[in-house]
């Protein structure tokens, strides 16, 4: 059409295709009556999670204060409950000032990048990825440039390769830990390696720990905020994974390290929240019963727990199938799958996904979609009980059969 209204050329490098053109055909395909089995995001109340009851309570009970605004930042019983779980963690030296509570951690990941980066300045980010960190940057200015997290090393980086991307553009570095999509936790060695490449060359670390509970077997969590001491560390968490509630729409940031250097960084954030007056108000009354009370998630991710026991089900799924094989994940709620070599001229990820869709009714997100340079991937949730499953892993079998 000549008259088309042309759309924003920043745009032009930003994609998201957990809900692209694939949920859209899958959309299309429920419409007209086929029953499909949704892979592609990791959302807890679609598989029967629910979030704990004492959060809910706690909403209800403080509707009659959520009607107004609130403080661009959050409410105060939310921000301190916050800080006291980072306390608790061996963060030292935060206070409620250095907290912001967002519309989910995706909103935090946006003002962050927004304050802190002009047009051209680089963003280190893992690959794989969660594509939202990639076009946030890219919405903003900046351009991704990407260390790898190779499936040969258990999707573990090395921070020797980190540190030979640094440029005189560079601004910061993103760590995704446990990581999305491909579950690997990483070492505290690799950390602290990491964040001493960050102080050492004056770079903010944003750290992406939305799973930071959700880990298997002999897996240990460190926080890399408890690891940075002259530096700039930020740190995301949220309600939406770890306490089921990803409907509520509530994430926070919060500042450590030297807290000095980042006063004009916090401000600059605090004046984006401003604008947008605030947050969620209801959804932050259930922070501080989520960060206090019982933590259920423990359950879950412990030998007879379901998440533990649907990851189980994908691994030994995965070793009995002759087409796949994947690094066990050690957190978070995917399984990042690789296809055999002997599909690699006629079944790359993107036709493998639509193929799975179109004659199985599977759907999954393609490896590339997480900014790989690699195409024989699919990631996975592992949310589904381990009968439905078996069910998807059949189907998969099933197609793979065919095409060899």
């Amino acid at each position: 059409m000549d008259n088309a209204i042309s759309c924003s050329t920043t745009l032009r490098d930003v994609k998201y295709e957990i809900r692209g053109q694939l949920a859209n055909r899958a959309m299309e395909l429920e419409k007209r009556g086929y029953e499909i089995i949704s892979l592609n995001i990791g959302n807890p109340g679609l598989f029967g999670f629910r979030t704990p009851e004492t959060m809910r309570l706690a909403m209800i009970e403080n509707l009659g204060q959520s009607e107004p605004y609130c403080h661009q930042k959050g409410i105060f019983p939310a921000r301190e409950a916050v800080v006291m779980q980072q306390q608790d963690r061996g963060v030292q030296g935060v206070s409620v000032d250095e907290v912001f509570i967002g519309n989910g951690v995706s909103e935090l990941i946006d003002l962050s990048l927004r304050a802190l980066l002009n047009t051209g300045d680089e963003v280190l980010i893992p690959s794989p990825d969660y594509p939202l960190w990639s076009a946030a940057v890219s919405l903003n200015g900046g351009v991704p440039r990407y260390y790898e997290c190779a499936p040969k090393a258990g999707f573990v980086p090395d921070p020797d390769a980190i540190e030979a991307l640094i440029g005189p553009k560079t601004r910061a570095i993103v760590v995704i830990n446990p990581n999305n999509p491909s579950g690997a936790v990483y070492p505290r060695d690799v950390l602290v390696r990491i964040a001493e490449i960050a102080q050492a060359n004056d770079l903010v670390l944003l750290s992406d720990e939305i799973y930071d509970q959700m880990v298997y077997d002999d897996a240990e969590f460190v926080p890399i905020a408890t690891l940075v001491d002259n530096g700039v560390c930020v740190t995301y968490s949220g309600l939406s994974k770890i306490y089921r509630a990803c409907g509520y729409r509530v994430g926070w940031c919060v500042f450590g390290g030297d807290l000095e250097r980042a006063r004009d960084y916090i401000h600059s954030i605090e004046l984006l929240a401003a604008l947008r007056l605030c947050s969620n108000v209801p959804g932050q009354w259930a922070v501080q019963t989520a960060l206090g009370g019982f933590q259920s998630i423990r359950d879950l991710v412990s030998p007879g727990g379901r998440l533990y026991q649907s990851r189980q089900s994908i691994i030994d799924r995965v070793e009995k199938s002759p087409y796949l094989t994947m690094h066990p994940p050690a957190g978070a709620m995917y399984a990042f799958i690789k296809i055999d070599d002997r599909f690699a001229e006629s079944l790359d990820d993107q036709r493998f996904a639509l193929e799975l869709l179109e004659n199985m009714h599977v759907l999954v997100a393609p490896g590339s979609s997480f900014n790989t340079p690699y195409r024989d991937h699919f990631r996975i949730t592992t949310l589904p009980d381990p009968e439905m499953l078996h069910l998807v892993f059949d189907r998969i079998d099933e197609l793979l059969d065919q095409h060899r």
